[in-house]
């Protein structure tokens, strides 16, 4: 028993470092790669994807897990991991080799060329990629679930989560989103002036500052890097995690809060367990769950008040002279301003949610088949209209803004305000378990904060489905109210509701 479960994890072990392998692919695609390597850098991900798929559905692994399983008697752990490769092989026998690498090749080739059309704000240039991928990534969803592929998008991010959970959760934050703007637009209160973040801040600042705060953090740098692209992410595991930012010399917030949102990923990453991050169920647990970790950090630590009591000073130090006649209720204030803007990941903590649902629901739409290529900038403009009350004045800050459609990330977007909820519901635990969290963060004391979640959340990995895991942590079901509720809390308090 012992060698065929050693011989079961050098299996998994190698179709997780493909996995990292293909990862660095794309952290060097954004970060250093020429413009020019985009056609070879697209055969060599189409290798990688096509490898990792074969090694997923060799018959070699599936008789060991079948053997195993059928064998019981194992450890929390191993049947987990059991779980996890006996469901990711029911998907990959599903989808032809040939699939996998033609769009994993086209994903590339989409990126590359975003980027470009973003730049020149150029959809129709974008549009024959981008319809390339959609294509594809429905014929992989079909494969899977003829009868729902959207379902079986969502099941690679969120286990479980099918369009019709997603629909009735979604309403209900979207309906008590559109009432608190209301709320907010009818407030007599004095209105908010975001002008102090849009001074000169210099980028070599910027990015020392940055530095700085990731590492505050307890972002190990040792084990990764800051670096910039177009659009920040985070990518790589455990002792090699790297994040991008990108700045903006006129707008403090658009780096500032990227780089706290990215670390969040990053922790969640050098936070797994040592012995078992390459296992099936040592990986994060799901997007939702680590999309709660980056949205704890970057709102709900990092647009606090007591966060900026330690950090306005340091702040003031970086930037000398720019922010002299700034108090931190001022800063405070400056950085939740609630308006309605044109960019997800610049928009305020109460019209993000809307931001999302609307990708949402132009996705469900692209991988139905209802909504044409053609036709989605137009969707955009008017769900943006519908949604937020306003329109881009062109499709670079439109429906060209996200690089996830060009990269294949179809189910993603929902998991950002899944993040949302669960972050919400984890930060009432935190406080209950540290009372005195305020005074902490008022002293710059990030390091219990990163404790608790190393110890609650990220330790954990996949042994546990999201639901479980949230209800392990809270004692209760997920739900819509602990965000709401901070939002309309919070809010409330700034604008005098």
């Amino acid at each position: 028993m012992n060698s065929r479960i050693q011989r079961f994890t050098e299996l998994f072990c190698e179709i997780h470092d493909l996995s990292e392998i293909g990862g660095l692919l794309e952290w060097d695609q954004s970060v250093v790669m020429p413009p020019k390597g985009a056609i070879q850098r697209g055969r060599q991900t189409a290798i990688i994807a096509r490898l990792h798929h074969e090694r997923l559905k060799s018959a070699e692994l599936g008789d060991l897990a079948e053997e195993l399983w059928a064998a019981g008697g194992l450890d929390e752990e191993l049947r987990a991991d059991l779980r996890e490769i006996r469901r990711a092989r029911e998907r990959a026998l599903k989808v032809p080799d040939d699939l996998v690498a033609r769009r994993a090749e086209a994903c590339t080739l989409a990126q590359v060329a975003w980027e470009k059309a973003r730049e020149d704000d150029d959809f129709p240039a974008f549009g024959p990629h981008l319809q390339e991928v959609v294509s594809l990534t429905r014929e992989m969803a079909e494969a899977i679930n003829g009868d729902q592929p959207y379902d079986a998008l969502l099941d690679d991010y969120e286990q479980g989560t099918t369009e019709a959970d997603l629909k009735p959760l979604l309403s209900r934050v979207r309906d008590r989103t559109v009432a608190l703007l209301d709320r907010i637009r009818g407030s007599v209160a004095a209105p908010l002036d975001r002008s102090i973040l849009e001074r000169a801040f210099p980028v070599s600042a910027q990015e020392a500052f940055a530095r700085r705060l990731v590492t505050d953090m307890g972002y190990d740098t040792d084990a990764g890097r800051l670096d910039r692209s177009v659009h920040p992410f985070t990518i790589g595991t455990f002792r090699d995690v790297r994040i991008t930012t990108r700045y903006d010399g006129s707008n403090l917030a658009t780096a500032l809060f990227a780089s706290i949102h990215e670390a969040g990923h990053a922790l969640y990453e050098q936070g797994l367990d040592a012995e078992r991050y390459r296992a099936p169920a040592g990986r994060p647990c799901s997007l939702g769950i680590h999309e709660s970790q980056s949205r704890f950090w970057e709102n709900l630590v990092g647009r606090s008040r007591p966060f900026w009591r330690h950090y306005l000073p340091v702040l003031k130090e970086t930037f000398p002279g720019v922010l002299d006649d700034v108090s931190v209720e001022e800063f405070y204030r400056a950085i939740n301003v609630c308006e309605p803007s044109l960019i997800r990941v610049e928009a305020d903590e109460i019209t993000y949610n809307l931001h999302v649902i609307l990708r949402f629901e132009l996705e469900s739409e692209l991988v139905a088949g209802r909504l044409a290529i053609a036709d989605l900038p137009g969707a955009w403009n008017q769900k943006m209209a519908s949604f937020l009350g306003t329109q881009p004045p062109d499709n670079r800050k439109g429906v060209l803004q996200d690089v996830h459609w060009s990269a294949g990330l179809f189910g993603y977007f929902p998991t950002y305000t899944l993040g949302n909820l669960y972050a919400a519901q984890f930060h009432e635990k935190l406080r209950e378990d540290l009372p005195d969290l305020d005074d902490r963060l008022g002293r710059g004391e990030l390091a219990p904060i990163k404790a608790w979640l190393n110890s609650h959340i990220h330790r954990h990995g996949r042994l546990h489905f999201a639901g479980d895991l949230c209800r392990r942590v809270t004692g209760r079901p997920l739900s819509v109210d602990p965000s709401m509720g901070y939002l309309e809390d919070k809010f409330g308090e700034i604008y005098g509701l």
